[in-house]
């Protein structure tokens, strides 16, 4: 049998990163093409990452060059199964133990939308955008994530089709809602045997009683969104809604806070900030029930919009009957606080892949094309993490570190983007390329491993009171 001949070379550890995907290309112009794919992921630009730009080649006539029609061909004629290069990408982070997953973490469900003009596009329609806020003309995705307080990766992404696609709209056996997408990116999470503690999404998800239900019968735990509007049977003397029961519990100052309990949030850059939550027992809600509901905020006074969490959560009540037959773990109040805080990985996750990797930066219209865009995507996000593993840089603070919430002293380490650039140096060119060769995509993933790291996020959440 002959031997397969190599690949062009990728710069510095990304050449390794792509060597652990080769087996999945049957042909040479395949690694050839993943290569470059990635490589140009990752570097700076000044355009859109679309094909042209990949390519970089001129935005009209330049979709003819020879360059952005081979990476034309390898999202959409050419034979590699994007499912297959996803799972090895799962892989790689489950057997690093700097990314593997922990119950400690949570498994993030959400959605997103990118506008996109005119018909033809696989998935595309008049729909809701939520990062616009607004109806107009796009694709929307969900998708799965997981995140702990240190490290976080998406998982799978799933197109939502609008019921227009379909001959018989929403009635159709093959239109699915978004909850349904979701519980089916539960189950597949849950059937790879990927551990996480609970399931944490917005409020799209937590309003839907399927999806609630769905991850009962799976024996999943959750914390999910509600609207402050949420409400429930009620006599009319009686408050019957979560934002209602919050305004009518009492409230004078920290010193006298009635049933609030203060709860400590410990935030990536060292700053804390005091929120206060409401255990709710009215309406369906109660420790012995089959869900509890939260009020969290930052001023029980005022609940701001922009600080107010509404939860719900199937997760028992420590030392409860429920915490010993219902097969899901206790959580206290705080730690549901602290489990839902993680879901603002995903926002920040979307800032990576969107702003700096170019999701939505496609110039194709099949659905496997479009799939394997935000599966390659996907790998460029992932070699950022990959990066730093294998160059030894320690991109955690230490254990006790994160769980007394304190950031180490600035004198006995040296930074994660200082020890990062120092990482990649004998990797990356000092100078401009005298050829059409790859340079600096190396450093890049640098730049934006320390944006992910060093970025205020959340970190830990502990009771005070």
């Amino acid at each position: 049998m002959s031997k397969r001949l190599p690949a062009s070379p990728a710069p510095g550890l990304l050449e390794a990163f792509c060597a652990e995907f080769d087996p999945l290309f049957s042909k040479r112009n395949q690694r050839d093409a993943f290569r470059q794919y990635l490589a140009h992921l990752l570097l700076p630009s000044e355009r859109n990452k679309t094909l042209t730009g990949l390519a970089n080649t001129e935005p009209l006539v330049g979709a003819q060059h020879a360059r952005a029609q081979q990476l034309q061909w390898f999202l959409s004629e050419s034979t590699w199964d994007a499912k297959q290069l996803n799972q090895q990408r799962l892989t790689l982070l489950r057997t690093d133990l700097s990314t593997t997953p922990t119950v400690a973490g949570v498994l993030v469900i959400d959605e997103t939308g990118d506008r996109k003009a005119g018909t033809k596009t696989a998935h595309v329609g008049r729909q809701y955008l939520a990062n616009l806020g607004k109806i107009d003309n796009g694709v929307v995705s969900v998708t799965s994530l997981w995140a702990d307080e240190k490290v976080y990766y998406p998982l799978e992404v799933e197109p939502y089709t609008p019921a227009d696609w379909f001959e018989r709209g929403k009635d159709d056996p093959e239109f699915r809602t978004k909850p349904q997408i979701a519980l089916e990116l539960v189950e597949q999470a849950l059937g790879a045997e990927l551990l996480f503690r609970t399931v944490v999404a917005d409020s799209l998800y937590g309003e839907h009683s399927g999806f609630r239900s769905g991850l009962q019968q799976l024996t999943c735990g959750y914390v999910l969104a509600l609207k402050p509007s949420h409400a429930w049977w009620h006599p009319d003397d009686e408050p019957g809604s979560l934002v209602d029961i919050a305004r009518a519990a009492p409230w004078h100052s920290a010193e006298e806070a009635g049933a609030w309990i203060a709860v400590q949030r410990q935030f990536r850059d060292g700053h804390t900030q005091t929120w206060w939550a409401l255990e709710v027992n009215a309406g369906p809600y109660g420790v012995e029930k089959a869900n509890r509901a939260l009020v969290v905020t930052t001023d029980p006074s005022r609940l701001p919009e922009l600080s107010t969490w509404y939860l719900i959560s199937n997760l028992p009540v420590p030392e409860s009957d429920r915490a010993r037959t219902s097969g899901i773990a206790a959580a206290t109040l705080a730690e549901i606080v602290s489990l839902y805080g993680l879901r603002m990985w995903v926002e920040q996750s979307y800032k990576q892949v969107k702003t700096t990797l170019g999701w939505a930066e496609y110039q194709v219209r099949s659905d496997r094309a479009i799939r394997r865009h935000w599966a390659l995507v996907c790998c460029a996000f992932t070699f950022c993490w990959w990066h730093a593993s294998h160059q030894g840089a320690n991109h955690q603070y230490p254990k006790e570190t994160v769980e007394q919430g304190e950031s180490p002293n600035d004198g006995e380490r040296v930074t994660l983007e200082k020890k990062l650039q120092q990482s990649a140096k004998g990797v990356v060119a000092k100078s401009l390329a005298t050829s059409s060769s790859l340079a600096g995509a190396v450093d890049t993933a640098v730049a934006v491993l320390a944006g992910l790291v060093t970025t205020p996020t959340t970190a830990s959440l502990t009771r005070t009171a």
